[in-house]
């Protein structure tokens, strides 16, 4: 009798999160996120995981869990349930802003994805899940109970320990210690911010914050901060109605989230606050806070549009105050501070995460997460969301509360962590890498496309026109070289005589060995591969193309 635990996602990363457990038959599904692209992912808008082992066992899967609202979370879902026709179950608000993503993606199916209230429980197969309320920095985030034959297995999902919680919901430590009553059997715990000592500050810090910058800003205040941060947003809007200003609304998925939690009551003001940004013009700068997307610096966000002087409702302007109430999530700091750079460029006063407190993140820091292990008094332990790093230490951490190092299991995505009453093993692997979306197009990790981007984007390109004759079907020897990116023209005069010379002899050599064209279209190009290499040190993509003669 062992319990399978399979992640996915969301190890050795920021993101894509997604954590499988397998009892028997039955099979449950933890979250399903994105992961944003690396500054080498060219052209990528985002990662999601490898969802092979699920397809291959989906008449085993029972249920999608979704433990809160925020897209490294949930923003995979459009994409998975076209494989997986399963189930989802979220809290009301990652219902909502879920709803809202499936609509865009025409893949809402309503009878299969489910709004839950904290307590609920529900069975799958021979396994009982139930959801309990954490603090995080979104409403309603859930840490979800699984109760196998073995004993409950608790995931936390996002958390930290916020005791002055924006929406007044703490950590339900009264569930929390009723489970350890019963002897928690594992426990997997938000490792993202396991490095850092003390205690994470509360949601309210932002608050007082934004409150005062506001009220000291002489013209408009821009807030840059994630669409899906809802607490966030009502903070700001709290700070705009306190210094008698109205709020303009700009990005699409910033107009959506406010639009949908107005409708579901998660944001609370009067839709008098409101102004179009077609309308700022007819404020006094002095009377006006908009709130947008681009923290993180997103190249078609609003932010950075209106850095770059791109947006069309909003232009930055001396006497500006912009607000970045976020931190960057790595990989994403160059993006941030070219952002802030081209803000202070147009004369903007900016205030983000190193010169103010704009912002406070969402996780537990060793003091939160010491609480948890002592609250749940698991007997295995496994730190998720998070960099190798971040789990590294977690598990330091968890064996400082008296988990013993051969119950605390550091994982890869992939692994397959086979646990029973006594002990336990990584006794296998599945599919856990990669897979990128690309406009409409979803490809797995080892595809040539992003190979071929990077080695476009560092060495250039090459076209080779090799024209042919149509009667006969071969090439003559009359090639043309197209460069873009590769060498410069006083270059190209110098090499290309000699290249011209390696397209002739290989074309006589394909000529002698009868190649038909396909054959000798890749003949010339591994030739020219090793001709520039060796003149350039260089490997541009090159590219064979056939013109009529």
């Amino acid at each position: 009798m062992t319990l399978k635990i399979i992640p996915l996602g969301g190890l050795g990363e920021i993101g894509k999160n997604m954590m499988a457990f397998e009892y028997e038959q039955d099979i449950i599904v933890i979250d399903a996120g994105i992961l944003f692209p690396e500054e080498d992912m060219l052209g990528i808008d985002f990662v999601i995981p490898d969802i092979s082992y699920l397809i291959e066992n989906k008449d085993k899967i029972r249920a999608i869990l979704i433990t809160h609202g925020h897209e490294d979370h949930t923003g995979a879902l459009p994409f998975i349930l076209k494989d997986l026709q399963v189930p989802v179950y979220a809290p009301r608000l990652a219902h909502g802003l879920i709803t809202v993503k499936l609509k865009e993606h025409k893949q809402l199916n309503e009878s299969k994805l489910h709004s839950i209230q904290p307590g609920t429980k529900i069975k799958l197969g021979k396994l009982t899940v139930e959801f309990f309320r954490v603090s995080h920095s979104i409403p309603d985030a859930m840490g979800i109970a699984i109760h196998t034959p073995l004993g409950p297995v608790i995931h936390t999902g996002d958390f930290k320990i916020d005791h002055t919680p924006v929406d007044n919901h703490s950590v339900d430590y009264i569930r929390l210690g009723q489970l350890s009553s019963e002897g928690v059997f594992l426990l997997l715990s938000d490792s993202t911010y396991a490095e850092v000592p003390g205690y994470t500050p509360s949601e309210k810090v932002v608050g007082e914050t934004l409150k005062r910058v506001i009220g000291e800003a002489d013209g408009r205040v821009i807030v840059a901060t994630f669409a899906s941060l809802i607490s966030r947003i009502q903070q700001i809007i709290d700070a705009a109605i306190l210094n008698n200003r109205k709020v303009a609304i700009v990005g699409r998925s910033m107009i959506n989230n406010v639009k949908m939690t107005m409708e579901m009551n998660y944001l609370h003001a009067n839709e008098s606050i409101f102004i179009n940004p077609t309308d700022l013009e007819n404020l006094p700068d002095n009377r006006v806070v908009i709130i947008t997307t681009g923290s993180q610096g997103e190249p078609t966000s609003a932010l950075v549009r209106m850095a770059k002087t791109e947006q069309k409702d909003v232009q930055i302007k001396s006497g500006d105050t912009v607000i970045v109430s976020a931190t960057p999530i790595p990989g994403n700091e160059k993006l941030v501070s070219r952002t802030i750079d081209n803000l202070y460029r147009l004369g903007a006063k900016v205030y983000y995460h190193r010169n103010e407190s704009v912002h406070v993140h969402g996780h537990g820091s060793q003091e939160d997460l010491k609480l948890m292990l002592n609250l749940t008094k698991p007997k295995f332990f496994v730190p998720v969301h998070g960099e190798h790093r971040h789990l590294i230490a977690h598990a330091s951490l968890a064996q400082a509360t008296g988990i013993p190092k051969q119950n605390t299991f550091v994982l890869e995505n992939g692994d397959v962590l086979e646990l029973n009453k006594e002990s336990g093993n990584v006794t296998g692997n599945v599919p856990g890498g990669r897979v990128y979306v690309d406009g409409g197009r979803v490809w797995k990790m080892h595809n040539d496309i992003l190979r071929e981007r990077k080695s476009i984007s560092k060495d250039g390109f090459l076209v080779v026109v090799l024209p042919y004759n149509v009667k006969t079907g071969k090439i003559s020897p009359h090639p043309k070289l197209i460069s873009r990116g590769f060498i410069d023209s006083i270059q190209a005069n110098k090499l290309y005589p000699k290249a011209y010379e390696v397209i002739y002899q290989t074309l006589e050599e394909t000529r002698k060995l009868n190649q038909k064209r396909g054959q000798t279209n890749t003949s010339v190009k591994n030739a020219l591969i090793k001709f520039f290499y060796k003149e350039t040190g260089r490997s541009p993509v090159i590219l064979p193309v056939n013109s009529e003669a």
